[in-house]
């Protein structure tokens, strides 16, 4: 090891020391890179902050980020999940699980409206648990679902993330958005289809809402869906069509998308200045918190190749000399046990371009990785006890207990394991739209 590699390598535990101890993400890896590449390569390092922030900021496909966020947070704001998730509730009253069913389904499409899992997650609860309650419904399996439907807004396009992971792995974001369609989906109905059986064998755990909560004719419940589940699909398959089909660059697409949203709130009589202004502050702030962790991590990545890290990371992996199967197996588990520890910014934007180069020494193909590193990290926000998600849903009901909201979370990674290994064992789940669309 040469003196930058072992600079490179103590940055890296250095950086991940400060965040055990709770210090903000970007701030240490802009102290980290500093301090490291200082040592290692001098003067040069601060010319290499300049550039890094710079590029990151003058990105046209990051623009895309916060006509997003736009889009989510003023359709959030207005009250239409909570729309949308009666007409779900309406729609499936008669079945076992039905609940369950209006959960998934409402988090699945609004997770393609937002992308904001916090925020999804919370809104689940708050408008899911009264009607779980009165019904007599199992308290950890809603926990469950809940947070598998919240958490799909890392995966399901618009994703964030897809848009952030796309130029770092050098894959157009079109085709990522293609490929995680399927997937996607597929969670959600694996999410179902569980909640579907075990209540249909143990009704207890999701018996058929009570008559008086179900509506009175066929025409109301076709009624309301179609005026809270239909406009709203209209928009989002509008928006992501555009895009899948080479119409519009996500860019140019997440405006017309951001300035729609604002059309439908207007048409459902729900806009007001004051949610607008909501919405454009909250847009402000997060896209400020991704910009600045996008560059800061660029910066550390960049201090961390030109010191030798990356290629020292890359050769201990392949020196190991391990099938590829098994390789697979081993960056998956590093992604999942990272992901419990930080956002996903930093995961990927410093992890992913680390290994890189052992992905095409092993000739796996990248769409398909990309997929399999979205549903881990996903898989991370899941998973007890660190899981965020569990937080989300214990700040929204409180008086549910910690314990129970893990019992049904680990229920749903059940359906989470089978849909990676689906992933692993049939790369065309992945594959298959996006060379359709070719």
């Amino acid at each position: 090891m040469t003196h930058n590699e072992l600079l490179a390598m103590l940055s890296l535990a250095g950086m991940f020391g400060l965040f055990c101890f709770g210090f903000p993400i970007a701030y240490t890896m802009v102290f980290a890179g500093i301090v490291f590449g200082f040592l290692g390569i001098g003067k040069l390092v601060f010319y290499l902050l300049t550039v890094q922030f710079y590029q990151v900021m003058c990105d046209d496909v990051m623009v895309a980020i916060p006509f997003f966020l736009v889009m989510g947070y003023v359709l959030e704001g207005a009250g239409l999940m909570e729309r949308l998730f009666n007409a779900f509730q309406k729609l499936f009253a008669r079945l076992p699980g039905s609940l369950y069913m209006a959960v998934i389904s409402t988090g699945t499409i609004f997770a393609a409206a937002t992308g904001i899992v916090g925020s999804s997650v919370n809104l689940l609860c708050v408008m899911a648990e009264p009607t779980m309650r009165r019904s007599g419904y199992d308290v950890p399996m809603g926990a469950g679902s809940i947070a598998a439907a919240g958490t799909l807004g890392i995966l399901i396009p618009p994703s964030v993330m897809l848009v952030v992971l796309g130029p770092i792995v050098g894959v157009p974001v079109t085709d990522l958005f293609l490929a995680a369609v399927l997937p996607g989906l597929l969670l959600a109905a694996l999410y179902i289809a569980y909640s579907l059986i075990k209540c249909a064998i143990w009704p207890k755990y999701g018996p058929p809402l009570p008559k008086e909560m179900r509506s009175s004719s066929l025409l109301e419940v076709w009624r309301e869906v179609f005026t809270g589940a239909i406009p709203l699909l209209i928009l989002i398959f509008s928006v992501l069509g555009s895009i899948m089909v080479g119409w519009a660059t996500p860019t140019e697409a997440s405006a017309c998308g951001a300035f729609a949203s604002v059309l439908l709130v207007i048409a459902y009589k729900r806009f007001t200045w004051k949610g607008f202004a909501q919405a454009m502050y909250g847009t402000a702030k997060m896209s400020a918190m991704i910009l600045i962790l996008l560059a800061s991590c660029n910066f550390f990545g960049a201090v961390f190749s030109r010191l030798g890290g990356a290629t020292y990371l890359s050769n201990l992996l392949l020196n190991m000399q391990i099938p590829p199967m098994a390789m697979l197996l081993l960056l998956l588990t590093i992604i999942f046990f990272m992901g419990w520890a930080m956002e996903w910014i930093p995961i990927v934007l410093i992890l992913v371009p680390l290994i890189l180069p052992v992905v095409e020494a092993m000739q796996y193909d990248r769409l398909w990785f990309c997929m399999l590193v979205a549903v881990t990290l996903q898989t991370s926000w899941l998973s007890p006890p660190v899981a965020l998600s569990a937080y989300f849903i214990k700040g929204a009901v409180p008086h549910w207990k910690l314990i129970d909201i893990y019992k049904g979370m680990f229920q749903y990674i059940a359906c989470q394991v089978v849909g990676v290994a689906l992933i692993i064992f049939f790369p065309v789940i992945v594959t298959w739209l996006p060379s359709v669309a070719k």
